[in-house]
């Protein structure tokens, strides 16, 4: 198996070297990083601007590609060709913080195993919630455990796994859930500063709620002390919300023409 393994918050970042070290147990691995922490940047890629990628070195001494561009480019350049081979399997992570729930829609984390997935190269995102000493070990083991059963099994197309843990070593892990996304709330505010210069700025960050332990989701589950696999699908419809839909345009394509015609009869009078 050869795995890419890429992630936001920059190449020299403790949990990407981690997870590099335990997938080179099952597999041969290649790194593709941003040269900077793209933490929150979403689903983002460069195109009017040129590409870089230099050779660096890891924190281990081993070798590794970094690149100016985002997460998802640093996935896009691979898949593209940049390597002349393509990966089996491309995961990225570790990330400090986890992406659960609404978060998933800024993470570059997730944002890069999308672009594997709209590739057609089965992907997995990694993540560790907390703060502190973190324990990248735990999703690095588990990652690795994942890749396997991915190999072995594959995955739907456009479909992803999105992997959390608490910040817990793995022998205080209290299971392993598969769930769906939950609700992520932030006490988000707008914050204004003066800058030397007499202009105004703003901040309009916050820090995140306690995790809601709802059953079955995502913050659940990692809240209860679990790991929690979601599998992601990049099809965004709302299905069952089709049907209303359709219902509307009618009504409204028949009130637009109704306006037309008044329209015209007024301009003949």
């Amino acid at each position: 198996m050869y795995i890419m393994v890429t992630n936001d918050d920059g190449y020299d970042s403790e949990g990407l070297l981690v997870l590099k070290q335990q997938l080179e147990q099952v597999a041969e691995v290649v790194v593709l990083a941003p040269d900077h922490n793209w933490s929150a940047s979403g689903h983002s890629r460069t195109l009017r601007d040129p590409l870089r990628v230099w050779e660096a070195q890891l924190r281990d001494g081993s070798t590794c590609y970094i690149s100016d561009g985002t997460p998802s480019d640093c996935v896009a350049l691979v898949t593209l060709g940049f390597l002349g081979r393509k990966p089996d399997l491309i995961v990225s992570g570790i990330n400090r913080g986890s992406n659960l729930g609404d978060d998933i829609t800024y993470s570059g984390t997730v944002a890069a195993a999308m672009e594997g997935a709209m590739h057609g190269i089965p992907s997995i995102a990694v993540s560790c919630e907390g703060r502190g000493k973190w324990h990248f070990e735990t999703g690095a083991l588990y990652a690795a455990k994942l890749a396997q059963q991915v190999a072995k099994r594959g995955l739907p197309d456009h479909t992803l796994l999105n992997l959390n843990t608490p910040n817990l070593p793995p022998a205080e892990i209290k299971g392993l859930e598969i769930t769906r996304m939950g609700r992520r709330y932030y006490k988000d505010e707008l914050i204004e500063r003066i800058d030397p210069f007499g202009q105004k700025y703003y901040w309009t960050a916050g820090e995140p709620h306690a995790l809601e332990p709802d059953d079955g989701t995502d913050t659940g589950a990692v809240a209860n002390g679990k790991i929690s696999i979601t599998p992601l699908d990049l099809d965004l419809t709302s299905h069952a919300m089709l049907a209303d839909l359709a219902g509307w345009e009618l009504e409204l394509a028949r009130r637009a023409t109704y306006c037309i015609s008044c329209i015209m009869q007024q301009q003949t009078q």
